[in-house]
């Protein structure tokens, strides 16, 4: 059992906060393979570098993509016996029971995925087999609800890289069986597959309180800033984010899948631009991923689209590290008024979105990669730019701001502030600095 707050949507539908009204930045890991492919040791060491690291969301899955539902586990457990979901092996659960709780002792949220797509998309790509109908995804989910009602570090998550259409019906009763099993409405999201946002299918879905989007592996700089912009403008107003951009040590392959490393992997660098970009645009949170962590790739194992290095190692990926900055940056200033401010850069317009954001066209445009986004207080008390190049300048117009500004650059990187300046309330023209090569415009009106 756990004692961290539960999390909630906040009284804007804007946000995430904890149940006494804290903002809650949503800072996660794509660890889908957790449960599946870790002794407790090594959960243990995962969870520990991830605490130090900042995070607070571990997204992994219960019954697992990788043969999930017949390669056993770590400990040797399958998790259903007979592939049937009514069925759930105590032993198997008792390993998932044991890493949730070491999580919650760690300060940490599992944003649980009860299984991946494959196991109800079964016409899909994946191992399977598809498993569920109505009845069984009802059964199966009220006996999570039952099982976790104390946790409180868990927020659900349906879906698993799959479309939900022409399975509503199931994720619904699955919902529908956690929340009879918890007694209460959890806070639920959809994982769906790469380049589509839960929206697509489920956005008037009751169950769903925030919108959970996948830019996926295939473009350099995917304009996830769109794909959150889009969701941020629907009705009902939900809260999202983007739950799997590029992977960190991900191969890049500008040409044809299945990718290959030829090209390089996606840096710390890729992944910035993607948290940035996303969170400025108007998400509530954002999750990083490493491509050797998400498949928990170890000697033991056969790797995945060229995984390299293994689990234990990437790990410490400077990407990951990184990452805290984000979420300090954005909790340090008056969180739950923010808005995106495409109006603080008069002068930029947004570049042409890709036809489609699986396709092997476009996969490298210069316009992506220059992009800048901004957000500001809406009570006009701070701003920030994020400038994705080094030496870039811009036109911002500080006369959106409630008065004279200090300006700061904040290396994001390192985590650390140099200062640009007092400015008046006028537009004004910054230069990022040469180092870098990415940096955020922190400005601050004085008091």
């Amino acid at each position: 059992m756990s004692s961290l707050p539960r999390i909630r949507v906040s009284e804007n539908r804007r946000f995430l906060v904890t149940e006494t009204g804290e903002p809650f930045f949503w800072l996660g890991d794509t660890a889908w393979e957790l449960f599946h492919r870790l002794t407790m040791p090594e959960a243990e060491h995962y969870l520990e570098v991830r605490r130090q690291q900042g995070f607070n969301v571990i997204q992994a899955v219960i019954l697992a993509e990788h043969d999930g539902l017949r390669t056993p586990n770590a400990n040797g457990h399958i998790p259903l016996l007979g592939d049937d979901p009514t069925r759930p092996n105590e032993f198997y659960f008792r390993h998932v029971d044991a890493v949730i709780r070491l999580a919650a002792q760690k300060g940490l949220y599992i944003g649980l995925l009860p299984t991946w797509g494959d196991k109800v998309c079964g016409e899909y790509w994946g191992t399977g087999p598809a498993v569920f109908n109505l009845e069984n995804a009802r059964i199966y989910g009220k006996f999570l609800g039952e099982r976790y009602r104390n946790d409180t570090n868990i927020l659900w998550i349906l879906g698993g890289d799959r479309p939900a259409e022409g399975y509503e019906d199931i994720w619904a009763a699955m919902a529908e069986g956690i929340t009879e099993g918890l007694g209460f409405k959890p806070f639920m999201t959809y994982h769906p597959r790469g380049g589509a946002s839960s929206s697509a299918w489920l956005h008037q879905a009751e169950w769903l309180d925030m919108n959970m989007l996948q830019s996926g592996h295939c473009l350099v700089d995917a304009p996830n800033w769109d794909m959150i912009r889009a969701d941020y403008e629907r009705q009902p107003v939900k809260p999202v984010l983007d739950g799997e951009p590029n992977y960190e040590h991900h191969p890049i392959d500008p040409y044809i899948r299945p990718w290959k490393p030829e090209y390089g992997r996606y840096t710390d660098y890729d992944v910035r631009k993607q948290a940035y970009r996303a969170v400025f645009a108007g998400a509530c949170g954002h999750t990083y991923g490493s491509h050797s962590i998400w498949q928990m790739y170890a000697p033991r194992y056969a790797p995945t689209t060229f995984a390299s290095p293994y689990w234990d190692e990437a790990i410490y990926g400077p990407g990951a590290r990184q990452m805290v900055h984000l979420k300090n940056l954005m909790l340090s200033r008056p969180y739950l008024t923010r808005i995106p401010a495409p109006d603080l850069l008069p002068n930029v317009t947004p570049p042409p979105p890709p036809a489609d954001l699986t396709q092997q066209d476009d996969r490298v445009n210069p316009l992506r990669a220059a992009y800048p986004v901004a957000t500001r207080d809406s009570e006009s008390r701070y701003g920030l730019v994020y400038f994705p190049l080094a030496g870039q300048s811009l036109e911002v117009d500080l006369r959106l701001l409630a008065g004279p500004v200090k300006a700061q650059w904040f290396d994001p990187r390192e985590g650390r502030y140099h200062f640009a300046g007092e400015h008046p309330q006028e537009i004004v023209t910054f230069t990022s600095p040469l180092g870098g090569p990415d940096w955020v415009l922190v400005l601050d009106v004085q008091p």
